[in-house]
């Protein structure tokens, strides 16, 4: 797998097309490297090799009779352990739900499946997605193939370090406040949260009604970004927030750079501190974008409500809603600061919610009053390069204490509770030769500008290193 370790998605779908490698020397090749690096890195969680690697030999067959597989003919993957693959259990991360195995795919797995590509297991996360780094009681600490005294982020962290260690070409990630763009920040990949609704979540395990979740992709190109969504963008009858695909491939016109637009960038979106090497490489990657595209950069000042603690509250009271069945009866397995976290959203009244969507609601306004002056927002993705494997989140910046501990994260959340579309897209190392990732937000529904955009950002700042194997700490 070694020379295959780092190929795109795209391009090892279009090898197996042509018949160059086979599907079976392909996931072959993937389950070996997992084999090899996996037991430092801790990216899955549970593996079905037998059944991929029948899976690929069907494959190979149907090319072998003429047919087409789909435009991700072959391609091993690799899923977030809260979406469902049948005959594997899905855990959340969670002690108590260790012993869930779903009969069927999710809809996600399923249309990824219909365009030809393969699932080799589980991904780590931590509980319920509940931290920005990866760690649980069932499956332990995932670490970053960077470093591995480093974090890959959370919670998509096992699906994020599975990626950068060239272990498969694509994973899926969910994102509730930053939970695919972060990982891939800290990891050099692309990372996509698409509109709210874009993709499918179905079968739900519960009624949500926050509407911050969004499944996505993480890859090391926008092309393969842009391959998934083709597959698997559109409306499905189990999830009722789904709208219907936009009707246009978006991968057709991803070499089209978008023109006559106009660009915002907020470093701090008024209220973030930003580590200084973080801050020059993502000033250096706006002007750099800002001239691909022939286009003056504005830069922004006007702050934006923090809307952290509401995104905080809001998620702890659906938790609690969720799983009170649940908690009395397993209360000596949950981590205890999830459990702490999901009986603190229990104590929330009505009144506290109200105050929480109002918040929210302020910060929909303002960034509606933001998007009709500019047509593109550029922030850093996240405010530092990748902390300490097993925690804690930073408390300070450059010698300075955070206001809020969740302004380690500070640029992701408040597009969950918007619902707009980001992506993060690596663009250089940190002083630390960790990476660094650029955040690029758009207009609800336009998948296909803000990845034409982030497309141009790859080609603007090209990111091609890799770390060929785990790297152990300094």
């Amino acid at each position: 797998m070694d020379d295959m370790a780092f190929l795109s998605a795209h391009e090892l779908a279009h090898q197996v097309h042509r018949r160059t490698r086979s599907a079976e020397e392909v996931v072959a090749g993937a389950l070996a490297r997992i084999a090899a690096l996996d037991g430092e890195v801790n990216a899955f969680c549970a593996l079905r090799p037998d059944e991929a690697l029948a899976e690929a030999r069907a494959l190979d067959a149907r090319l072998g009779r003429g047919e087409d597989p789909g435009p991700l003919a072959g391609v091993p993957f690799g899923v977030k352990d809260e979406q469902d693959v049948a005959g594997l259990a899905t855990t959340f991360g969670s002690v108590p739900m260790r012993d869930f195995v779903p009969e069927r795919d999710s809809t996600l797995v399923a249309r990824l499946r219909a365009a030809g590509a393969v699932p080799l297991g589980k991904t780590n996360m931590p509980e319920f997605g509940s931290t920005a780094f990866t760690k649980n009681r069932l499956f332990g600490l995932t670490r970053n193939p960077w470093n591995l005294e480093r974090t890959p982020g959370g919670s998509s962290g096992g699906s994020s370090a599975a990626v950068a260690a060239g272990m498969v070409p694509l994973a899926t990630g969910g994102d509730g406040g930053g939970s695919i763009r972060i990982p891939a920040a800290y990891t050099g990949l692309v990372g996509l949260k698409a509109t709210f609704g874009c993709v499918p979540r179905g079968p739900l395990f519960f009624r949500d009604f926050v509407d911050t979740v969004c499944r996505g992709p993480l890859t090391r190109t926008v092309r393969d970004a842009a391959l998934f969504l083709d597959a698997v963008a559109g409306y499905d009858p189990l999830d009722p927030d789904s709208v219907p695909h936009p009707g246009r491939s978006f991968v057709a016109d991803l070499d089209v750079p978008p023109q006559k637009l106009r660009i915002g960038y907020h470093p701090t979106l008024g209220y973030a501190r930003v580590a200084p090497d973080v801050r020059r490489s993502v000033e250096a990657a706006v002007a750099a974008l800002g001239a691909a595209l022939g286009a003056d950069v504005r830069t922004l000042d006007e702050p934006l409500v923090d809307a952290g603690l509401a995104w905080a509250m809001l998620n702890c009271f659906e938790q609690h809603a969720k799983l009170a069945p649940k908690i009395e009866a397993h209360r000596d397995e949950w981590g205890r600061g999830y459990l702490k976290g999901v009986e603190y959203g229990g104590r929330l009244t009505a009144a506290d919610f109200g105050t929480h969507q109002r918040t929210r609601l302020q910060l929909v306004e303002q960034l509606a009053g933001l998007f009709a002056d500019v047509d593109v927002l550029l922030t850093p993705a996240v405010p530092t390069t990748a902390f300490a494997a097993a925690g804690p989140m930073p408390d300070e910046i450059d010698g300075q204490r955070l206001a809020s501990p969740l302004h380690a994260v500070a640029f992701s959340y408040p597009f969950n509770l918007s619902g707009h579309p980001a992506i993060s897209v690596p663009i250089g190392l940190g002083d630390d030769g960790l990476p660094i990732g650029l955040q690029i937000v758009t207009e609800r529904h336009t998948e296909h500008r803000l990845l034409r955009l982030a497309r141009v950002c790859e080609q603007a700042v090209p990111f091609s290193e890799r770390p060929a194997a785990p790297r152990a700490g300094t």
